[in-house]
């Protein structure tokens, strides 16, 4: 095989093709407990059917109103009960039953910032 000036002739070298290592799916999926997870949703829907009840309104029509769980979390008992007061303000029935109800389903839940530790 000729070749003509100028060009540059290359050489390729076959190689065989590793295949990735494959992982244990067990150890990808999860990240946080499911019963963490679970108790954590119903805590959330409870909240929500509460908020009607208090509100006596549809989703639609209940104010803007964020409680979140986990800033909660970060606080003593009274400021959470004291930052649960100053979020329903606006409600005009009474609250103490769904404040002491939410504290109650809180207890024992941890903070969902980062995975759990083995």
């Amino acid at each position: 095989m000729a070749s003509e000036p100028g060009t540059q002739t290359r050489v390729m070298f076959q190689t065989k093709e590793e295949e990735p290592p494959h992982r244990k799916l067990g150890k990808l999926t999860v990240k946080y407990n499911r019963k963490d997870l679970q108790r954590r949703l119903d805590i959330e829907e409870w909240i929500d059917g509460q908020l009607h009840l208090l509100f006596d309104c549809e989703e639609e029509e209940i104010p803007e109103l964020e409680i979140d769980i986990d800033e909660l979390l970060e606080l003593s008992d009274a400021e959470q009960r004291s930052r649960l007061q100053e979020l329903l303000q606006e409600c005009g029935k009474p609250k103490e039953d769904f404040i002491n109800g939410l504290l109650y389903r809180m207890k024992g839940l941890r903070k969902m910032s980062g995975p759990l530790k083995k």
